[in-house]
Parts: structure tokens; C-alpha cells; sequence
């Protein structure tokens, strides 16, 4: 018999400005806890030094995290040069040090250009790639570094936000990258093209797809919201479960053809040709009485219908 999930069956999205010194999985742990949530998953990892915009999905939304998880991503960032460590950020050991005064901030500005656009990084060792089923980072930490491959990814935009020059030059940069972009990558690669070194000293997510910092709500908010009350006064919180897909067009089905839907069978719709090609995904709603209900996603097809992609638990 399987066991019986404990929580709340409570589905969303959660907007949580991660602080520094915590695992993405620890805030995630705190954060279903406090919402006492049966299911929560988050939408890619930052790393503990990192602070900033931590998607989290609750219950049926974590079926559509990967749209979160593919999106942009927005950076503000302090590279330190003149160093180089382990980890490629404040937290490694020490490899190499040298003085970085002779660095200008006309160097600063070309060597930030020369990475914007389509480029190649290769994974660091202590990052959560896995290879033969293993985390890079726990090969690193038993001392063993493994060949990795360089993989393409885009700097949409960087920006120079300041420079302070001198032995120790640090660098605050504004980054819109895609995903697997890793900015500690992105420092040793600036650090390396001054011929210096360079490693992350400070890391801030901005942004995540459509949403922004300023939208989030750190644990300590939520903790001192709920104080000694119930976990469904923090429920406001939450955006609703098909925020990682609201950029699909919707289809809002009749109750009859939603039941159909919902048993996993394609439905015929004349909206249908006006929302796209075939192959192209909608979001689905039954036009209930009170508002849509959300029932999941489905692929278009050329004979006018919808058929299920995936379903949430709340349409079957």
C-alpha cells in the first residue's frame, strides 16, 4: 500500500527571495513546511552564497516547473579579480592571487562585450551537473576532476554597473542569460580574458521568466505571517498553478468537453485554429460557472482538436 503523503494537497506558485548561507532545498523545505504542503518542488537551484528569486512549485504546479526551470534568467553580480578558487566564488579555496591594478575600466567594458551573445561554457566541477548519474559537486569534494564538455548558452545582455579598480578590482555587472548559464563560469572567463583571474564574490537572481524580485517574499516574512496560526493564512501568496505556463495561449472548453478532456481524450473546438498550429501547446480551462477551472495542458492538432498533454490532478 503506498503511504499517504502528508500535508496539505495545496497547488501554486510561491515567489521566495532566497537569503544567503542556505541550500535552495533547505529554503524549499522551510517553505513547505510553513505552508504544510504535500507536495513542492523549485525551479532551479541557486547556490548558497546566492540570494534572490527562488520559484518554488506546490502541489500540481510542480508538473509545469520545467517552463520555469527553461526560462531566462536575470543576475546582479560583484566579480572580484585578481583571484581564482576552487568553486569559481568566495567559498572556495584559494589557487591563485595576483594584483589586479593595471586593470582599467575600458578593459572591464571589452571584456564584458566579448561574452555577450551566443558562447560556450564549460560546467564547473562543484556545480549540480550530473555525469554517470553523479553530481559534479561530490566528485569535486572528493578531490577528483572529470572532463566536461562545453555547452552552449547566451548572455542576452551584461551590464557594467560600476568598477572599483585597485590590487583587489571587483565588478558589478547586470546579467539576462539563458538557463545553464553559470556566472561563476562567467567571472573566471571575464578574470581570465584580463589575464588576471577572477572568481564571484556576490550573486543576486533578479529575475526568472516573467518575474521579479520585487515580487518576492523572503522566509523570514513568511515565518513572522504565520507566527502560531494556521498554514492557510499565508495561501495569498501563492500565484496560481498554471503561472509557469500563463505565457500559452488558454482555451476555455465547455463542461461537457472538458469532462472529455479530462479523461484524457482529444476534444473537438472551433477556437482551436485561432489559437495556433498544430503541435503548439494551450492552457485548458473548463468554463465553469464561478471562474475557469484550470484543467492542464493540451497539444493542438490539425483536425481542430486538443488533446491532453498533462493533466492536473483536480480535472480527472
Amino acid at each position: 500500500m503506498a503511504r499517504r503523503r502528508k500535508g496539505r494537497p495545496i497547488d501554486g506558485v510561491l515567489l521566495l527571495n532566497k537569503a544567503a548561507g542556505m541550500s535552495s532545498n533547505h529554503a524549499l523545505q522551510r517553505a513547505k513546511r510553513l505552508f504544510f504542503a504535500a507536495k513542492a518542488g523549485h525551479t532551479g537551484s541557486l547556490d548558497p552564497l546566492a540570494t534572490g528569486l527562488l520559484p518554488l512549485c506546490l502541489g500540481e504546479s510542480t508538473k509545469f516547473s520545467q517552463f520555469l526551470l527553461d526560462a531566462r534568467k536575470g543576475y546582479r553580480s560583484t566579480f572580484r579579480l585578481g583571484i581564482t578558487t576552487t568553486t569559481g566564488d568566495a567559498e572556495g579555496e584559494v589557487l591563485h592571487e595576483t594584483d589586479a591594478s593595471g586593470v582599467t575600466r575600458e578593459q572591464v567594458e571589452a571584456a564584458l562585450k566579448a561574452f555577450e551573445g551566443e558562447i560556450e561554457q564549460v560546467p564547473p566541477m562543484f556545480s549540480a551537473l550530473k555525469i554517470n548519474g553523479q553530481p559534479l559537486y561530490k566528485l569535486a569534494r572528493e578531490g577528483r576532476e572529470v572532463e566536461r564538455k562545453a555547452r552552449p548558452v547566451t548572455i542576452y545582455r551584461i551590464e557594467l554597473l560600476d568598477f572599483r579598480p585597485g590590487p583587489a578590482a571587483e565588478v558589478d555587472v547586470q546579467v539576462l542569460c539563458s538557463k545553464g548559464t553559470y556566472i561563476r563560469t562567467l567571472a573566471e572567463d571575464v578574470g581570465q580574458f584580463l589575464d588576471c583571474g577572477g572568481r564571484v564574490e556576490a550573486l543576486h537572481r533578479t529575475a526568472t521568466g516573467p518575474f521579479d524580485i520585487a515580487d518576492a517574499v523572503s522566509l523570514e516574512e513568511l515565518e513572522a505571517e504565520r507566527g502560531e496560526g494556521e498554514p492557510e493564512q499565508l495561501d495569498h501568496h501563492l500565484l496560481p498553478a498554471d503561472t509557469p505556463v500563463a505565457h500559452l495561449p488558454a482555451l476555455v472548453l465547455p463542461l461537457e468537453s472538458a469532462y472529455y478532456f479530462s479523461q484524457g481524450n482529444p476534444v473537438m473546438d472551433p477556437q482551436v485554429y485561432r489559437l495556433g498550429d498544430e503541435g503548439d501547446m494551450v492552457r485548458v480551462f473548463a468554463d465553469d460557472a464561478s471562474e475557469p477551472r484550470f484543467l492542464g495542458m493540451g497539444v493542438l492538432n490539425d483536425e481542430g482538436q486538443v488533446a491532453p498533454k498533462r493533466l492536473v490532478a483536480s480535472a480527472v
